[in-house]
């Protein structure tokens, strides 16, 4: 297959691609399209490799776009703390939940703040989690959930 031909297919899969409901189309859809608007039989196998490598690329830069978005959302709602740890999320006006760094471990931080001289500080009211005790006590919030219902009824 000529550059030319390759080039064709490629722009008309992609402008395809780009109007396509992605939840309803199929490659062998897209194939019909193509077909149709370049008048050439896309069915034919050296073709059917190139429709399918183009639309492969075209879905994982789909993806990397889609991840990056989402990766420079989540960054732009981040808060800090003052002292560089990440607040995850606040669970009262005094406690929060943390991810730090300490003597080169990541630490999920669940503790009670003060507040001194303007400056937000943690208290020693608290814990600080490895990542084994937070996936330990991850797998099972569930069983935690269900004593917790049991006692309150």
């Amino acid at each position: 297959m000529d550059g030319e031909t390759r080039e064709k297919i490629k722009k008309t899969v992609t402008e395809i691609l780009e109007e396509a409901d992605m939840n309803q189309m199929t490659e062998y859809k897209i194939r019909q399209i193509a077909s149709k608007k370049l008048e050439l039989d896309l069915s034919e196998s050296k073709y059917k490799a190139y429709v399918r490598h183009v639309v492969n690329s075209f879905l994982e830069d789909l993806k990397a776009k889609q991840e990056a978005e989402e990766a420079e959302a989540v960054a732009g709602d981040q808060e800090f703390d003052d002292d560089g740890d990440l607040i995850i999320c606040r669970l009262s006006d005094k406690r929060r939940v943390t991810i730090q760094d300490f003597r080169g471990k990541t630490l999920v931080s669940i503790r009670e703040y003060y507040k001194k001289d303007g400056k937000e500080l943690p208290s020693s009211k608290g814990i600080s989690l490895t990542e084994e005790q937070w996936s330990a006590l991850k797998k099972n919030i569930p069983n935690i959930e269900k004593a917790a219902r049991k006692m309150e009824s």
